[in-house]
């Protein structure tokens, strides 16, 4: 994926004043390409203040609406697949993830996959923990004691489940009436068809987490540059919402694009960065298009004025007109980072100081 600088959200056009017959220059890409045109005599002015401020340089990258994370639900056990849930419904621990020979397979979160059976002649593990806490949860074991042993009051943990779930009353859990996955999953897409018969370790479902997420695919050489925790500004699909953000995981391996496999032909390879929004996202539509702007500088509690505050010169030089008491005076200043999300440019220059009036264009205050 081709990187765009972002350069300005806007073309911004340097306020300049100056006599006719001089060049005019706009701020544009490399901030400094002279017009060749007269510069008006007279230019109507405003003001604004010299700050301190944090000037971010961002790199900007298309995104997608989505949601985080990637699941993929495996039988443990054989038997013909007789239902499964829609595309988009979101199943929760104890609820039904798909039925087979007619009999609900339930999900219980846990990180450790269905291996085994569950019964009293079983040794201890992670996975009889998994159950008890699962079922505790659920309410069928408030007295229980979560630990990796299979107790008597695990047995009569899985009856009271089992007699509420419709499921033979057993006290045991044989292999294939559950699945472990983490945490609840929203299915986007069945791996078999109806009426398929299913042997251990086919895969049945996929499916995502509930949390809603924006999506960009980074090429590798943004990478190390970017990671877990940055903060990131998101331009919402309708264009003009602004959404602070922050990176809440990065792929470890880059796939060639278009490939969810890496199996692509010759394209250029991306890894996959997700980001939480804060706030709510407005008319949420799976996949629909966003702008991200990542970090790619920040200069902490340094000099800044708005863009249209700087007056472009020859030979790639800058200035401000700086307004006090006295009048106006010209003052050269060497510039450093552009940030334009916040319409600011990093500024130093002799005699510049916080707080300090400059002159912009009418309206731009």
């Amino acid at each position: 994926m081709a990187r765009e600088k972002s350069g300005l959200l806007i073309a911004v056009g340097v306020f300049v004043t100056g006599l006719a017959g001089t060049l005019g220059w706009l701020v544009l890409g490399d901030r400094s390409i002279p017009t060749g045109q007269p510069v008006p005599t007279t230019v109507l002015t405003g003001q604004a203040k010299v700050v301190r401020a944090d000037v971010a340089e961002r790199n900007q990258f298309s995104g997608s609406l989505g949601h985080a994370g990637a699941y993929t639900v495996i039988a443990p056990a054989s038997g013909t697949l007789t239902g499964f849930r829609d595309v988009g419904q979101v199943v929760h621990q104890g609820q039904s993830l798909y039925e087979v020979n007619g009999k609900p397979v339930v999900l219980m979160y846990g990180k450790v996959p269905v291996w085994r059976a569950f019964s009293a002649k079983m040794s201890d593990g992670a996975d009889v923990k998994q159950l008890q806490a699962a079922l505790k949860a659920l309410g069928y074991g408030p007295n229980l004691q979560v630990s990796n042993h299979f107790s008597s009051l695990t047995h009569w943990a899985i009856r009271r489940w089992q007699a509420a779930a419709g499921l033979p009353v057993t006290g045991e859990v044989p292999l294939g009436q559950i699945v472990f996955l983490p945490q609840a999953i929203r299915i986007t897409g069945h791996s078999v068809e109806l009426g398929a018969s299913v042997q251990p370790q086919t895969p049945v479902e996929t499916g995502t987490t509930e949390r809603r997420v924006v999506i960009v695919q980074l090429p590798p050489a943004d990478l190390p540059t970017t990671k877990v925790g940055d903060s990131v500004m998101v331009l919402l699909p309708d264009g003009h919402t602004q959404r602070q953000g922050r990176i809440i995981a990065v792929s470890a391996a880059a796939t060639p694009t278009g490939s969810s496999n890496g199996s692509g032909s010759g394209s250029e390879p991306t890894a996959q960065v997700s980001i939480e929004v804060d706030g709510a996202i407005p008319g949420f539509i799976e996949q629909a298009h966003v702008q991200v702007f990542i970090t790619a500088d920040l200069h902490k509690a340094v000099l800044a004025v708005p863009i249209v505050a700087l007056r472009a010169l020859p030979n790639g030089q800058y200035e401000v007109v700086v307004v006090d008491s006295g009048g106006s005076r010209h003052v050269p200043v060497t510039v450093g980072l552009f940030d334009d999300i916040a319409r600011q440019a990093e500024v130093s220059g002799p005699g510049l100081s916080e707080g300090l009036q400059v002159e912009v264009p009418s309206g731009s205050a």
